[in-house]
């Protein structure tokens, strides 16, 4: 079968019924009915194998179509919701800030440590969960995080002070990231080529609308509620999620192809990717460029809350208007530049952008031009997140593209290290309080023209476009 035709679950294990000594090859089976009888065989169903003999015997079928269709929209539900899980855990929590610190009297700069610590948890988890399930396959690991998860969650809307907060918001995240991690390595047992890279596509685009959606639910719960009451929705959020991974997603990594080395081997790899400068000047430069981003999602509820006046509905709905503006940008440069234009031209204007938007939100809330009111400055803040459409994706690119011996474990270096970096610049952003703006600006502009210098110093993109113009 050519890889772009299917899963790599039906290569694996469904057995052909044409193959041995004298057989005759069998007539090549329509993509859906291969595609709902090796689903079928990845979750276990007894009569799989069964259903692709007589699929090959009787052509496709009706049934056999409807449960390709059945199953493939579930496993793109069960897999979207992990993906989902996250930035809801995230980003639902915003709104809320502001009254986390009236409510545990606690500095700004303090409760913006519950944001670092999940953030933080994410990050390191993505390093324990991945060799996890590659030594004991996928199910185990996962449902194991889920109940964390939910535990931990629950944990939190009952938490009486801001320490315990903070800690149990990290054993969340450490929780959360075996979905991030699982869902990902789920989509590479079951697919190959270009039904893996569109199964992607549709996580993104999921993961992408999260963020949009997840303030406007956390705004909403609190016209109802407290702070609490986000976490109790999360709470519910993980237990529904953890029974649905326990029925219907079932083990899709098979006995004979997990190994035992997955720590030690990773380390090792890892070692050798940083060794590479370039690559390591990609992923700084993503780091660098997230830190912006969780500046601003750190600091954001407080400044347009706190110091312009906003509601938490009005911040919902600006913090979804720029999660709109990235999203559509990177649409645009999926669609339009990249493939027209050189990849560093691309990440160099984006990082540009960045730069320029970071600097005029600093003057502003320096009071260089006056006195300016919350239309500017949410301006500003949509012109440097719909900017990070160009330049997040394209520092991925570029070090992936120098990895494909290792692109599993250079996916989780670039992971797990923006997170790090960003969780770094979190608390940062309240440093000065929660009446001024002006330390977030600073954060921004200090990581954004850090992230350009560590672009044009470590991955030197005018000696690629040199050797590429030599033909080297």
């Amino acid at each position: 079968m050519p890889e772009s035709g299917g899963s790599r679950a039906q290569r694996e294990h469904i057995p052909n019924p044409g193959t041995g000594p004298g057989a005759e090859t069998p007539p090549t089976l329509p993509a859906q009915v291969i595609r709902a009888a090796g689903a079928d065989t990845v979750s276990g169903a007894a009569g799989a194998v069964g259903a692709a003999e007589a699929a090959g015997a009787a052509g496709p079928t009706a049934k056999a179509t409807q449960t390709a269709r059945r199953t493939g929209f579930l496993v793109t539900m069960v897999l979207g919701g992990l993906t989902a899980l996250p930035p809801l855990s995230m980003d639902m929590y915003l709104p809320a800030l502001p009254a986390v610190t009236d409510s545990l009297s606690a500095p700004a700069a303090t409760i913006q440590l519950t944001l670092t610590a999940c953030l933080a948890g994410m990050a390191l988890g993505q390093l324990v969960v991945g060799p996890m399930s590659d030594r004991w396959g996928r199910r185990k690991p996962l449902l194991l995080g889920m109940v964390v998860y939910v535990v931990a969650t629950a944990i939190c809307a009952l938490a009486p002070t801001a320490e315990l907060l903070i800690g149990f918001r990290l054993l969340q995240g450490l929780a959360g990231a075996a979905g991030i991690v699982i869902a990902r390595a789920v989509v590479r047992d079951l697919y190959d080529g270009v039904e893996m890279a569109r199964f992607f596509s549709t996580l993104m685009l999921i993961s992408g609308v999260a963020p949009i959606i997840a303030p406007l639910i956390g705004g909403q719960v609190m016209r109802f509620t407290d702070w609490r009451g986000i976490f109790v929705v999360l709470t519910g959020v993980g237990v529904l999620l953890t029974l649905v991974v326990w029925k219907w997603l079932h083990e899709t990594l098979p006995p004979g192809s997990r190994h035992t080395g997955g720590v030690t081997e990773a380390l090792r790899t890892m070692r050798g990717l940083l060794a590479d400068r370039v690559f390591t000047g990609y992923m700084i430069t993503g780091g660098l460029a997230f830190a912006v981003l969780f500046a601003y999602i750190s600091a954001s509820p407080f400044v347009v809350q706190e110091i312009y006046g906003a509601s938490p509905q009005t911040f919902s709905l600006l913090f979804g208007l720029n999660s709109i503006g990235l999203i559509a940008v990177g649409q645009i440069n999926g669609k339009l530049l990249v493939g027209r234009f050189r990849l560093d031209k691309v990440l160099g204007f984006g990082l540009a952008v960045i730069v320029l938007a970071a600097l005029a939100l600093l003057l502003m809330t320096l009071g260089v031009f006056g006195e300016v009111g919350l239309v500017p400055i949410a301006a500003g803040l949509f012109v440097l997140m719909s900017a990070m459409g160009v330049a997040m994706p394209n520092t991925n690119a570029q070090a992936l593209m120098r990895t494909k011996h290792a692109a599993g474990s250079a996916s989780a270096l670039l992971g797990t290290s923006s997170f790090l970096i960003g969780a770094i610049a979190s608390p940062l952003v309240g440093i000065a309080g929660e009446d001024t703006a002006v330390p977030m600006a600073v954060v921004q502009v200090v990581c954004a023209v850090a992230a350009v210098g560590c672009f044009l110093g470590l991955c030197r993109p005018w000696q690629r476009a040199g050797r590429e113009a030599a033909g080297l």
